[in-house]
């Protein structure tokens, strides 16, 4: 019978969790590649993905280890990967593998800080959190929870990561323990999973609550106001007020439904809409200056030359409000949107 992490030895470093964005795929790739089919732990990974994902099929051919699709209430099992799935969070309770619809966490669902947290809820000292490549900064505060919680924080070396502003925001507000190239992350891994963990401490309510909003056991005002105070800005995603989440430096926010982003995030989807504003702004400035000029065509056929003339005056300046449009999305603030967002589907 397979062996439960119930029945792990207590004082082992048998949870690894992992994070990765852009330019993660081909870390994950490696990193597989260099851990062991006697593995004394479990892993569990996070990678931004899209609608549909093939993820654990192209990881279960890079390494010795199996790769599962993580299903829900699945009892975890140490030499097995288990890969989060499109549209729910990756959590762990007890013993089991928990996958919930749970409000989308820096613009992602699934999301790394939750995985994280839960892990640090669940296993304390026993889990080695580890972030990889990608852009934003989801992972950080996860990565914070599991180092109050007693764990281990493993970061990529951001010179070594294709993308590499997820460690680097990580090295920024996490005490980080290890900084290695992916080269060297399998070796560290192995070397942790037999050291012995040290005492879990307790484990503190704000972690244990933002757990339960992930797991949708939890929501709403009142859990906000436990965990910070009403700011004056609001969600990008469901545009209801969010409230500040003290986190040492790092600047978080949830709304009343949940909804859980760095100020970061939150900046990135505020360039995404400002920049589907401005698309949809030239759209309409160039219908109207078409419509103008056939309506314009229209009188002139008529021998109306005075009216057409108007008409063919506003063209003009419809097709210069378009222009000016033109050149705010042809600057830098697109390329910014293209690389906030940028996610890897796998």
């Amino acid at each position: 019978m397979a062996e439960g992490v119930s029945h792990y030895r207590p004082e082992g470093h048998d949870i690894i969790v992992i994070g990765a964005s852009a330019g993660g795929l081909q870390a994950l790739q490696r990193l597989l590649s260099d851990l062991p089919a006697d593995l004394p732990a479990a892993v569990f990974i996070v990678l931004h993905i899209g609608a549909s994902s093939h993820l654990a099929a192209v990881l279960g051919r890079t390494g010795v280890l199996p790769v599962l699709r993580a299903e829900s209430g699945h009892p975890i099992e140490r030499g097995r990967v288990y890969v989060a799935v499109p549209g729910v969070h990756l959590l762990l309770h007890d013993d089991h593998i928990l996958l919930r619809r749970g409000p989308r966490e820096n613009l992602a669902r699934p999301a790394i800080d939750p995985l994280f947290r839960s892990a640090a809820c669940a296993f304390g000292a026993r889990v080695v959190g580890v972030v990889l490549s990608g852009s934003l900064n989801d992972g950080t505060a996860g990565l914070r929870a599991i180092k109050q919680c007693g764990g281990v924080a493993v970061v990529q070396d951001p010179a070594d990561a294709a993308v590499p502003e997820m460690p680097r925001s990580a090295q920024r507000y996490v005490d980080v323990d290890y900084t290695v190239p992916i080269s060297a992350l399998g070796d560290l891994l192995v070397r942790l999973a037999h050291e012995p963990a040290g005492d879990t401490p307790e484990i503190p309510d704000r972690i244990k609550l933002e757990t339960a909003i992930a797991a949708q056991e939890l929501a709403g005002m009142a859990a906000n106001d436990q965990l910070g105070s009403p700011s004056r800005f609001t969600c990008p995603e469901c545009h209801g007020t969010l409230w500040e989440i003290s986190d040492g430096s790092l600047l978080r926010y949830r709304c009343h439904v949940g909804h859980a982003l760095t100020g970061e995030a939150i900046l990135a989807a505020h360039a995404k809409e400002t920049e589907e504003m401005l698309w949809s702004l030239m759209r309409a400035h160039q219908e109207r200056a078409e419509l103008a000029r056939r309506m314009a065509d229209q009188e002139r056929s008529l021998h109306r030359s005075k009216l057409a003339d108007q008409m063919a005056q506003r063209a003009q300046e419809y097709d210069e409000d378009a222009e000016v449009v033109r050149r705010l999305l042809s600057g830098r603030g697109a390329a910014i949107v293209a690389d906030d967002l940028g996610q890897e589907v796998a």
